[in-house]
């Protein structure tokens, strides 16, 4: 009979009789319809074969009424091998917790080392990580991935220019950059201080050097504002000149804005979906179904299980479905170009120092073609427009 591998699932016993009438007795067991199989004949008086553990005790009236003598020799099956397993239960369980607290342990953040920030920075740092989830103790699955840590803690803190977030085994390590950071003092030789650009001097502030201009001037690019040059014809003594020279500077800018405008946004709906991926396999745990959203988009966070050093090829994916719709925005003649003026702006402030500022501005042209407003805009600017050239030796005031 093939196929018998099916009785493992029920249980099989290996049995062995032995006396006198062996071939009485297995045709009283096929009377009885009990399954017998890998039948090997040991000698005159002895036989050894396979039946289902369910008909074992069937077997047992059959034996009664014999002359044969019976043995189990051997048990296997789903039902022995589950009965083994209950028998030394405190030894798997322990070895399944010991196992279960060890992943747990190397999936723990238990350390965060911040280089680079001042004291009061780091304390600021330390706080912000806190308010996010990024603390000792808390599992790296709940955490999100080192970029939206570093897009938290640059948008959420003012004092840091940069921070670099990197997660090494169970430790997290950032590298910060502060704003406002010393400047080293700049070994400069003998110069002077010439205009950068043209412009109308509206404001001067010289620290050392000459100043060979006065407010109200107009200069152009390349023009001599301080020299570095002092005394007289007779006697001179170069030094290198200091200062800030702030002047009127222009700057046209060309803006182009649709008044009609198709985008998309969310409207705060969502569906998240959590899996186990063992190698290529994602299994689906938690958020169930097909997401109901016809329009959306996808953000996945994949976080590796790891086992003391080693990294295993489990991994937990969290899947956010966020709901997006289209929206049509229309502008008016009048709220296009105040848009566009605020575009312009921006556009400006954005190439221009830390310390200069818009002065006034003045509309030049304005027209609307093909749905779109086309902008024309004149900025009158506040600079420093000094800017440091060294003095070669021969050169004179």
């Amino acid at each position: 009979m093939k196929n018998h591998w099916i009785h493992f699932f029920s249980g099989v016993v290996t049995v062995k009789v032995s006396g006198k009438g062996l071939e009485r007795f297995l045709n009283s067991l096929m009377r009885e319809e009990i399954l017998i199989w890998h039948v090997k004949r040991h000698g005159t008086a002895t036989m050894i074969f396979k039946i289902r553990l369910e008909d074992v005790h069937n077997m047992r009236r059959v034996v009664r009424n014999s002359d044969c003598k019976v043995e189990f020799l051997q048990r296997s099956g789903l039902p022995f091998f589950v009965k083994q397993l209950i028998s030394n239960s405190g030894f798997l369980i322990g070895a399944a917790l010991f196992f279960a607290v060890v992943l747990l342990l190397s999936n723990m953040v238990w350390g965060i080392e911040i280089k680079g920030a001042n004291p009061a920075t780091e304390y600021k740092i330390r706080k912000e990580l806190d308010s996010i989830g990024v603390k000792t103790g808390q599992l790296q699955f709940f955490i999100g991935n080192p970029e939206s840590i570093q897009r938290s803690l640059t948008n959420s803190i003012q004092e840091i220019t940069w921070v670099g977030v990197e997660l090494e085994g169970t430790t997290y390590h950032l590298q910060v950059v502060e704003k406002n950071e010393p400047e080293k003092p700049e070994k400069l030789g003998p110069r002077n201080i010439i205009a950068k650009k043209k412009a109308v001097i509206v404001d001067m502030f010289v620290e050392e050097g000459k100043p060979v201009v006065e407010v109200n001037d107009y200069v152009e690019a390349g023009d001599l504002l301080v020299s570095g040059l002092l005394g007289n014809e007779e006697e001179t003594k170069s030094v290198s000149a200091k200062g800030k020279v702030y002047g009127e500077t222009w700057y046209k800018s060309q803006v182009t804005l649709p008044l009609k405008s198709t985008f998309q946004v969310f409207n705060g709906n969502e569906k998240i979906k959590h899996f186990i991926k063992i190698g290529k396999l994602p299994i689906n745990i938690w958020g169930f179904g097909k997401v109901p959203f016809s329009q959306h988009e996808l953000e996945a966070n994949e976080k590796k299980v790891k086992f003391l050093k080693w990294t295993l090829p489990v991994s937990y994916i969290m899947e956010t479905y966020r709901e997006s719709e289209k929206e049509t925005r229309i502008y008016t003649r009048s709220e296009a170009i105040e848009v566009a003026k605020e575009m312009a702006r921006k556009d400006i402030k954005n190439g221009l120092p830390e310390d200069a500022s818009i002065k006034g501005e003045k509309v030049l042209h304005h027209s609307i073609e093909n749905g779109k407003v086309n902008l024309s805009i004149h900025f009158q600017v506040i600079e420093n427009i000094a800017e440091g050239q060294p003095i070669i030796q021969g050169d004179s005031e």
